[in-house]
């Protein structure tokens, strides 16, 4: 055996020590060898060095090698070399040797494999800079491309998006003496697809067939399935048939792909329908699901609401133990919290642990959202706990997650203890994270902590981006800091970030940070912002300047700006106007939504223009816009208000049955405008059909109370309040006082007695002054004893209660519209005064004189008691 090939075996056995076997390579190139024994060496102890990441001896290795007396030209082991660096990831190495050789031998040019070799590369490492480089010097080198070659620039074209250069490339493959294979086809096929245009795709793989090429399995995989997500189902199927044509039978990656776009456009039994003829139809030669296959189903029924099939579909799938992975562990989760089945979901995190499966931090954020979702916060700390005792710790989302749950729940102090908890554990807060609690606080107007915050935010570096600033502009309008708020967005296309300098000293460092200064620049959800604020505020010439500035800066406004000017015009009863907003929003391209409508309605309704109304709602039925509640209600209340009453009650029929979901408000409607129009009997059926509906409502009682009583039917307004009282409502929103005057207007002195004592025999702190009416029909009578008996309990009731019913004054405004300056109740205006009829002092002269029961000294003490209460001395 020659020496030299000893030495190089003595490489391969010396491979784990690298030094050693660098002092042998030294030695094989101090010997007379051949440089085929070198060509050989070259490439072991290439590998060994950069496996040892000893770096320095690749560059002597080079320098070695070409000032080796035996490589007089440019050797296939430099070039060796090269690629090998090139395949090892060591690009710019690559491309140092690769410029070195190219110096030093000009006149010899390398191969093209190796120009092959260093284009993959720098697709590989993203070094697509030096791919323009190497085509031209291959020119320069009078190298010509193969195939091979074309195939990886069209791959670099379609990848970067540049489809037309691809495509001319590829038509000057047959200039370059080079014919497009199948992959050539391939490659631009899946251009097409990628970029959603499987018809141009489609278009290409007819040419290859005109061109004598027949298609492989992966092209009419890569068009069905992009046909499938483009929902062109039909298109798809063709694809299958053809491919079967062609005597290529469909994988099971062809059927995933179908299976996949039906679950998608919710065809999910059409989907299990193919799968389950995978499982069992084996005489058409079907391809057996894999678990992808099974994923895809167990989603689709998810995604549907269908858990019952999809547990039945993982209880299959844990029988085979190959099946159920991780991902439809999780895909099960996503499937049990999306359709709130929390219990399950924790149990099967509990299942996942029991069988040796650890779930991943992805199966925890999955339950953890679900849980802060329900507001179940405290079940949500405690899934934390357990995710960290089983060795993982949570991460961005985990926190940012639980954050949003306290804030959704007004807990601030409770989120920002988890934002601190998040740093002290080394898990960074991004910008996202501090933006949900930045827009709680501005939310809970606590607007010192959100400046604290913001500060903060730009001194930790997390970044303060256009959302930031919206949240801050949103919370500025919301507190009727309008002005400040415009100012911010003014500033932020001259300093990005850096405008929120404008709030005060709290933000000077925003100002002097490097970091605010990169554009932060309004975006249309800032514009919608200022906006709305400026047309809540009535200032709409501001909001149309505003509306202008924003078209100016190319930003074009959605249905949702529009909405916000319509509505406002609506409100303000500028109804041509409102259209004429309209006319514009349909010629920008902007459909009509829910809210247009809806505005448009109230507007109309406010003008009386019942018959457009109706034309409107003609026009959402056409465009397949179902109305809500809020729609019938404008309508509700325009025919009510424009003397149509008969015909509301179809409008609610309608409502009720399409299922529309109804509120209390639309009864409330009804129930007012026919009582007003004095037809309480119809009054009393909408009033049932709420109470079916609804059931026995507080709100439903005090409505058809009120609205019985001020249209004079008092007893049965007596009716409904001992029935409320038997129900033990609260009276507060209830006219009840007005009933009692009534009562002993129309000498009804018993029954008013007899609210009165029911008011009191059901334990209701209501106003002493609701017995005045009484006592004073009972004195005129004559009937001493009975005013006594009522003078010296309204006495008692006024002493021992110190808050005394004031939610009265909320009823009667309903109807009265009337208010004590003070605020107070009617009792302190009653104590006060000293009138001819003498109604309060009267009352108490008579129950000093003793004609009432209980001693003078007592009455004269609870008298004093509550003057002194009336007059503040308590």
């Amino acid at each position: 055996m020659e020496p030299t090939t000893k030495l190089t075996k003595a490489l391969l056995k010396n491979t784990h020590d690298p030094r050693l076997a660098w002092h042998l390579f030294k030695r094989i190139l101090s010997l007379p060898i051949s440089p085929i024994h070198l060509r050989q060496s070259v490439p072991i102890i290439a590998r060994i060095l950069i496996r040892a990441k000893m770096l320095k001896e690749l560059d002597h290795l080079h320098q070695l090698l070409l000032n080796s007396p035996l490589l007089e030209n440019l050797d296939p082991s430099l070039e060796s070399l090269v690629s090998i660096l090139a395949k090892s990831c060591l690009f710019d190495k690559a491309i140092s040797h690769f410029k070195s050789l190219r110096l030093r031998f000009p006149e010899k040019p390398p191969s093209i494999f190796l120009y092959n070799v260093l284009l993959r590369s720098c697709i590989r490492e993203n070094r697509v800079d030096f791919v323009s480089w190497l085509y031209k010097d291959m020119a320069v080198a009078g190298v010509s491309p193969e195939t091979y070659t074309f195939n990886i620039l069209i791959g670099l074209l379609c990848d970067s998006g540049r489809l037309d250069d691809a495509r001319e490339l590829f038509d000057k493959m047959p200039e370059k003496g080079c014919k497009p294979n199948e992959f050539s086809f391939g490659i631009l096929v899946r251009g097409y697809c990628r970029a959603g245009l499987a018809s141009k795709g489609l278009e290409f793989l007819n040419e290859m067939r005109s061109s004598g090429l027949l298609p492989n399995r992966i092209v009419y995989n890569t068009l069905i399935s992009s046909f499938c997500r483009e929902g062109k189902i039909s298109a798809a199927e063709e694809l299958v048939d053809r491919m079967r044509e062609d005597g290529l039978s469909p994988d099971v990656s062809t059927f995933n792909s179908r299976i996949s776009a039906l679950c998608s456009e919710g065809k999910i039994l059409e989907a299990s329908r193919i799968f389950r003829d995978m499982q069992i139809d084996e005489e058409l030669g079907l391809p057996r699901p894999n678990v992808i296959t099974y994923n895809l189903v167990l989603m689709g029924f998810c995604k549907e609401g269908m858990l019952e099939e999809a547990k039945t579909l993982v209880e299959a799938m844990k029988r085979n133990n190959n099946l159920m992975n991780l991902e439809s562990y999780n895909i099960w989760l996503l499937g049990l919290v999306r359709n709130g089945k929390l219990l399950d979901a924790q149990s099967v995190l509990k299942e996942m642990l029991g069988v040796g499966l650890e779930p991943d931090i992805y199966s925890y954020n999955i339950v953890m959202d679900g849980l802060c979702k329900s507001g179940m916060l405290s079940d949500a700390r405690m899934l934390m706990y357990l995710m960290i005792h089983n060795g993982i710790s949570p991460d961005a989302v985990t926190y940012s997650t639980l954050l949003h749950g306290y804030c959704r729940k007004g807990k601030v102090f409770e989120a920002k203890n988890i934002l601190h908890d998040m740093i002290r554990n080394n898990c960074s807060p991004n910008t996202y994270t501090c933006n949900i609690l930045l827009h709680s606080l501005w939310k809970e107007g606590r607007i010192s902590e959100a400046e604290e915050l913001l500060q903060k935010m730009n001194e930790k570096g997390y970044g303060v981006d256009t959302v930031t600033c919206n949240i801050v502009i949103d919370g500025l309008c919301n507190n009727g800091q309008l002005d400040k708020a415009i100012e911010i967005v003014s500033g932020m296309w001259i300093h990005g970030s850096a405008a929120l300098g404008n709030l005060g000293n709290s933000f000077i460092g925003l100002v002097d940070s490097s970091n605010s200064r990169k554009k932060c620049i309004p975006d249309l959800i800032t514009y919608s912002t200022i906006i709305s604020g400026l047309c809540k505020a009535g200032r709409l010439d501001e909001a149309k300047k505003k509306f202008i500035e924003m078209m100016g800066k190319s930003l074009q406004p959605d249905s949702a700006i529009y909405d916000t000017f319509i509505h406002s015009l609506c409100r303000e009863g500028k109804i041509s106007s409102a259209f004429r907003v309209l006319k514009d929003m349909e010629k920008k391209g902007c459909s009509k939504t829910l809210q247009t409508y809806n505005s448009l309605i109230l507007g109309l309704g406010s003008k009386n223009q019942i018959f457009e109304i109706y034309g409107l709602l003609d026009e959402m039925k056409e465009k397949g816009i179902s109305p809500n509640v809020y729609t019938y209600n404008n309508v509700l209340n325009c025919l009510c208000e424009g003397g149509r009453i008969k015909d509301a009650p179809s409008v609610l029929d309608e409502m009720l049955q399409k299922g529309i979901p109804h509120n209390i408000s639309s009864f409330r409607i009804l129930i007012r405008a026919f009582c007003k129009a004095c037809d309480f009997t119809a009054a009393q059926e909408i009033f049932e059909i709420a109470l079916n509906i609804y059931g026995h409502k507080e709100v439903l009682y005090s409505l058809m109370f009120n609205e019985l009583l001020v249209g004079g039917y008092v007893s049965e307004a007596k009716d409904l309040l001992e029935t409320a009282l038997d129900k033990h409502f609260n009276l507060g929103n209830f006219l009840y006082k007005d009933l009692i005057d009534r009562l002993c207007k129309y000498d009804k002195l018993e029954a008013a007695s007899d609210v009165i004592r029911r008011l009191i025999a059901t334990g209701y702190h209501f106003d002493p002054a609701s017995f005045m009416p009484v006592i004073d029909g009972f004195s005129k009578i004559g009937n001493k004893r009975e005013a006594d008996e009522l003078a010296e309990r309204m006495m008692e009731m006024a002493s021992q209660s110190r808050t005394l019913n004031k939610a009265y004054h909320n009823a009667s405004n309903f109807i009265h519209d009337k208010k004590n300056k003070d605020g107070g109740t009617d009792w302190q205006t009653i104590v006060h005064r000293d009138d001819c009829c003498g109604i309060a002092l009267k009352a108490l002269k008579q129950v000093e004189k003793g004609c009432g029961q209980g001693s003078v000294s007592n009455l004269r003490r609870q008298k004093d008691e509550f003057f002194d209460y009336w007059d503040g001395s308590n």
